[in-house]
């Protein structure tokens, strides 16, 4: 929650500020050069060429439960492989690419086209928490104090929860229904409030990356 307001907060501020810019600036007074675009070349990240070189190796080794706690499935999913694939092609101008035209400053540039993947590719991660987060502020969450509740749960219990929607669904109701109970009995006035009135709303996201990705 405070990542969603800080980024809304930093928007309205950049776009304001922009507005006092111009407003400001002195009639005659030569225009600030346009910000060309930088190509971000993920090819030339560790990530990428880590997973450039080793992901096949990896898949044949969990194809074939070389790993502890993969249990008796083997074989990963295929959209694992699907995103990985994906996430290698993303950022290549050799994978495809769309031509920008800016009609203001007459500059155009060629934009690599992205993978749009879940899971792996850090640019469209990062993409898609911003406008996750813009959109919570914006249009979901209303002018009230909200609160944050994280729920880590046991090693033993995480690959259940992983590979049985049933088991992860009733762990989140469970979870919702104490976080209620805890507000309701600890909200001033509520004990004078029948308590099948009284609702939560919630907005849950489900992370299934341990502190190993640290």
């Amino acid at each position: 929650m405070h990542t969603s307001t800080a980024q809304l907060h930093a928007r309205h501020h950049s776009h304001h500020h922009a507005g006092r810019s111009v407003a400001a600036a002195a009639p005659g007074a030569s225009a600030a050069k346009p910000k060309l675009y930088n190509p971000r070349h993920p090819e030339r990240t560790l990530l990428y060429q880590t997973i450039a070189e080793d992901f096949e190796t990896w898949f044949e080794l969990a194809s074939a439960g070389q790993f502890d706690g993969q249990g008796d499935h083997h074989t990963p999913k295929p959209y694992v492989r699907q995103a990985f694939r994906k996430y290698l092609e993303c950022g290549i101008f050799a994978n495809g690419f769309a031509r920008a035209w800016c009609d203001d400053c007459g500059h155009d540039y060629f934009v690599a086209y992205s993978c749009k993947g879940r899971g792996v590719c850090p640019s469209f991660n990062t993409r898609r928490m911003v406008e996750t987060a813009a959109h919570l502020t914006d249009h979901v969450f209303p002018r009230l104090p909200v609160r944050q509740w994280v729920l880590s749960v046991p090693k033993r219990l995480r690959y259940f929860m992983q590979r049985d929607g049933v088991v992860l669904n009733m762990v989140l109701r469970i979870l919702l229904l104490v976080i209620a109970q805890s507000l309701q009995s600890n909200s001033f006035g509520a004990v004078k409030v029948d308590t099948e009135t009284l609702h939560i709303g919630a907005v849950a996201f489900i992370h299934r990356f341990s502190s190993d990705i640290t």
